[in-house]
Formats: structure tokens, C-alpha cells, sequence
């Protein structure tokens, strides 16, 4: 595993490394669209275990007008991670019906 980094996540009955995981899509059950893909994982700092998956905002203008609100996808979600998707089912990603961007329910 060339230029892999040296983060591997335990889950149930499979194991996988940190750029692996960041090149499957994340695809939500509820609505069938793709999320994006993993840019980044949240750990807990007590348990070590992953606590959300984050997809970054998207760019605006290019990225020169900075970026949109990142999703954060908790790992609880998280039905299966397949050979090339990541399954979630979370009522909180929703489909934007106006202009098919995605639009997220935050706290």
C-alpha cells in the first residue's frame, strides 16, 4: 500500500485504511444520492473509536470565495461500507428539490 497512511479503522467484521475509505462515495439509503466522498475522519479523543465522517464544504467560486458548511455523517450511520460505497442512513442529509444541491440539516 504505497502512500497510504498508517490510520486504519476497525469495524465490526472489516478493516480499513484511511485512503481507502476516502475513495469510496457515500451514498445516502433514504434519499439514493451521493453524498461526496470522505475528506476527513473525527476521532474520539477517550475511545480512539471514529465518531463522523466529513465531507467538505463545496467551493464557491472556485474556492476563492472560501468554502460551504462541511457534513459531518455520524459513524453510527454508517449501514455497510462496501467494495466501492459507503451506505448511510441519515434523515438529516436531505435533496434540495430547486436545484438538486445538497442541503443539510445542522444543529
Amino acid at each position: 500500500m504505497d502512500g497510504d497512511p498508517h490510520i486504519v479503522i476497525y469495524g465490526g467484521d472489516f478493516m480499513v485504511s484511511l485512503s481507502v475509505l476516502c475513495e469510496k462515495d457515500i451514498i445516502s439509503i433514504t434519499t439514493g444520492r451521493n453524498i461526496g466522498r470522505a475528506d476527513d475522519i473525527e476521532f474520539s479523543e477517550k475511545t480512539a473509536k471514529v465518531e463522523n465522517l466529513v465531507v467538505f464544504g463545496r467551493p464557491k467560486l472556485f474556492g476563492l470565495l472560501g468554502r460551504g458548511k462541511d457534513i459531518r455523517i455520524s459513524w453510527s450511520d454508517v449501514i455497510t461500507v462496501g467494495k466501492d460505497v459507503i451506505l448511510i442512513n441519515s434523515p438529516e442529509i436531505i435533496q434540495s428539490e430547486k436545484n438538486g444541491r445538497i442541503k443539510v440539516d445542522y444543529d
